[in-house]
């Protein structure tokens, strides 16, 4: 089973995500794809981990989310965006193959025994990027979005902390 939630920066995505995952296991798993990369940074991932209590299991994986996915449990993988960048920053910017790269990975968990609650952000909504690499991110999340989206049995996007039912 994969949901996916999709929206805009602090739309209430997480929190949505991490409710939903409370209601179907007592026990969930948080996957975080984010690398700490300046102490900005790492006071927001502390503020997301104080969100979460002991009912909750915490892995940190940048790349290769299926090899660090126990069978079948309820994961909440936050966030594509911070995976895509990993992505895009592994290959130097090259949006074919950061997508190749994502979507091989994304594909290896479509079997997945448990239920994946992925969250993205839609980017593609906002101003037109100033520089071609911010333009082909947009697209390469556009697209890796789109993908999640399709293999999702059930899809969410956040507006104001409410969600919309996308199918």
């Amino acid at each position: 089973m994969i949901t996916y939630i999709s929206g805009g920066e602090r739309s209430g995505k997480s929190s949505y995500a991490q409710c939903m995952a409370l209601e179907l296991s007592d026990h969930p798993i948080y996957l975080a794809t984010a690398k700490a990369h300046d102490s900005n940074f790492e006071e927001r991932i502390k503020r997301h981990q104080a969100e979460r209590d002991e009912r909750w299991t915490n892995i940190e994986e940048q790349f290769d989310l299926s090899s660090v996915l126990p069978s079948d449990r309820i994961v909440v993988i936050d966030c594509v965006t911070l995976w895509l960048s990993n992505f895009f920053s592994k290959t130097k910017s090259n949006r074919n193959e950061a997508l190749a790269l994502a979507k091989a990975e994304f594909n290896k968990l479509l079997n997945y025994s448990g239920h994946l609650i992925f969250i993205s952000n839609e980017i593609g909504m906002g101003l037109h990027g100033d520089t071609q690499i911010g333009r082909d991110f947009v697209e390469v999340q556009g697209w890796i979005n789109q993908h999640i989206a399709q293999a999702a049995n059930t899809a969410y996007f956040m507006v104001s902390g409410l969600p919309i039912k996308l199918k």
